[in-house]
């Protein structure tokens, strides 16, 4: 009989140990399983409904909650609240009105040119219920790119704010020549032979309309289409369908949004941040959203404070912005939990932090069309996830090394991509499988198809390119480094601009700096050039900043060039634009801005002449 106790107190034993013998061999095993297992119920439960029939949507998940919670505030802008029960009155109205008036069916795609505001969300779910896909113009696109934005998604008619009519005016003619038919959302047009729904919308009926509108709805059915690179070039219509919506949508529920939390975002609905992980995490788990019209660095806290929020959303230098605020007594004093966001720097993190309080910091990686994507779910700072071995089962990828100068990837005897080692940096690709589907942009098969690398570790595999050059280190934290276009390289060494910006960040006069690659006659690959805005009531030091460039970067990597702006140009979803800046390079025949040259010899930054910029041309000037 005594042995039994003794076996007992060896299992206790043992219960104690293995576990702790597992995590100092296999660091994060727990924390990759905990999250392994927290991913796993997502995919199932956006599955399962999916695939009963009629197939339960993101739509059908906000319609219980309106039935469970009709009370709740769902969206909060400025000083309106609208209710749950609301926006499903208010959205069934808008489908009533918008299959009589327009006569629209299930299929048809709408596109929607509007404003953060909540005609957005009705709309949407509006068009949800008659089965249509919604294309979400990017509210800065014109002319010619809003022209191709519509014809891509194959839209047939535009729903539009009158805060934009003078961009729906530009294109108009063409529209009506298309047979795109166009409305505004509002009680008045702006714009003579273009009607204002808002009254048809408001005489609508309450009650919902037929469900056989969308009974054709499945997990492929395309949901939406929100458009990628429309800074760079003629913008790209993603394809989302119904299964990303859902999954997409669950992320936020993912990294631990609850029913009772109030979210707070500033981003544009245009964007799949906005309008997927907020809004749509919203409405996955049954919370509340605030919505601003737009950003504003000196009305976030105070909007935190008035609305009692506890997440909040951000994405590209948002949260820095925040940093350079002027610091405030009440720094500290708000109910924000949660940050859910991404593109957040790793001296940006920290800052925030030290400055905002314990925040729950949830980084997360991943791309509009992409098929697969990362969750920083440990709070590394500056990672933007974990290759999970356990996740990486059910959506493969890989680092692999890559030619920047050739921009491609490097291959081996075999033909084969060359996976990268810890700590090297490496263009992430995510093979297209059934978990993991790559669905393309709509109407465009080319660039669908140069999206897609091939024979990347096997003959006949095919891999999403995601155009992003990355880093794992020893760990398995994973790091971005740069966009493949926006890596440079000088002097035959690869200069990341991620890295450089960082850096020169911690000067004291400097407030933002944009980093980027300028062609030189005569030199190969590109030389580094800084944008640059000072701090408030600071002036430019050109020997600090070179004794700086000195001691903290590599030769190759410090910039040759620095150009003074008042203003950083960022994009919607608050990324630095750098095609401008490379275009216009270093001529201070072209640029107005104040230009200074790295000059070795004088151990300084000094202004860039004429003189001294028609040596570079001659090459008379060296760099």
């Amino acid at each position: 009989m005594a042995v039994l106790p003794a076996l007992v107190a060896l299992v206790a034993v043992l219960l104690v140990l293995v576990p702790v013998a597992a995590a100092r061999l296999v660091p994060f095993l727990w924390e990759d399983l905990a999250f392994f297992a927290t991913m796993a119920r997502a995919s199932l439960r956006c599955r399962r409904r999916l695939a009963s029939r009629p197939a339960t949507t993101l739509l059908d998940v906000f319609q219980q909650h309106a039935r469970l919670r009709p009370r709740r505030p769902l969206l909060l802008f400025q000083d309106e609240v609208y209710t749950f029960e609301d926006i499903e009155r208010r959205s069934n109205r808008a489908a009533w009105a918008l299959s009589r008036r327009l006569g629209l069916r299930g299929g048809r795609t709408v596109a929607v040119f509007l404003p953060n505001e909540p005609a957005y969300l009705w709309t949407w779910l509006a068009l949800a219920k008659l089965g249509c896909p919604m294309a979400c113009l990017n509210c800065n696109v014109r002319g010619r790119a809003l022209r191709h934005a519509l014809e891509a998604a194959e839209a047939t008619v535009l729903l539009a704010s009158p805060e934009l009519h003078e961009a729906v005016e530009e294109v108009l003619p063409d529209l009506r020549h298309a047979g795109v038919a166009v409305f505004y959302l509002s009680a008045e047009s702006p714009t003579p032979g273009v009607e204002a729904l808002l009254p048809a919308i408001e005489a609508a009926p309450e009650e919902p309309p037929p469900a056989a509108h969308r009974a054709g709805v499945t997990a492929n059915s395309k949901a939406m289409y929100i458009y990628t690179s429309g800074t760079t070039g003629l913008p790209k219509a993603a394809v989302i369908t119904e299964m990303k919506l859902m999954m997409v949508a669950s992320l936020a529920r993912m990294c631990g949004l609850r029913p009772d939390d109030v979210v707070y975002t500033t981003l544009p609905l245009y964007h799949s941040a906005g309008l997927l992980v907020g809004l749509g995490g919203c409405l996955d788990v049954g919370a509340t959203c605030v919505l601003r019209a737009k950003f504003s660095a000196s009305q976030f806290w105070p909007d935190c404070r008035r609305y009692n929020v506890s997440v909040i959303q951000y994405v590209g230098e948002l949260m820095r912005y925040l940093c350079n605020t002027p610091k405030c007594a009440d720094d500290r004093e708000h109910g924000v939990r949660m940050a859910l966001g991404n593109g957040l720097r790793a001296e940006v993190w920290k800052e925030f932090l030290r400055r905002f309080g314990p925040v729950a910091v949830w980084e997360f990686y991943g791309a509009t069309e992409g098929n697969a994507g990362f969750i920083n779910y440990t709070g590394k700072v500056g990672a933007v996830g974990r290759a999970n071995r356990f996740v990486k089962l059910f959506a493969p990828f890989e680092l692999i090394r890559y030619n920047v100068e050739q921009d491609e990837p490097v291959r081996d005897e075999r033909g084969l991509c060359i996976p990268t080692k810890p700590g090297e940096t490496g263009l992430l690709v995510i093979k297209i499988t059934k978990n993991t589907p790559f669905h393309g942009y709509a109407g465009d098969s080319q660039k669908t198809e140069k999206k897609i690398l091939r024979d990347v570790l096997a003959k006949g595999d095919a891999f999403f390119n995601s155009g992003d050059l990355l880093m794992m280190d020893s760990q398995n934290f994973i790091y971005f480094q740069d966009r493949v276009g926006d890596t440079f390289r000088w002097k035959g060494e690869n200069v990341a601009t991620t890295e450089v910006e960082a850096t020169l960040g911690l000067v004291s006069f400097i407030q933002e700096v944009n980093v980027y690659g300028v062609a030189v006659p005569g030199c190969e690959g590109r030389c580094g050039m800084a944008a640059v805005r000072l701090k408030d009531g600071a002036t430019f030091d050109g020997d600090k900043l070179y004794a700086f460039t000195q001691d903290t970067l590599p030769a190759y990597a410090a910039p040759r060039f620095i150009r003074i702006q008042d203003a950083l140009e960022i994009t919607g979803t608050f990324k630095q634009c750098k095609s401008n800046l490379v275009k216009e390079g270093f001529d201070p025949n072209l640029v107005r801005d104040r230009l200074f040259l790295r000059d070795a010899a004088r151990r300084s930054y000094v202004p860039l002449s004429a003189a001294a910029f028609q040596d570079i041309q001659d090459g008379r000037l060296a760099l």
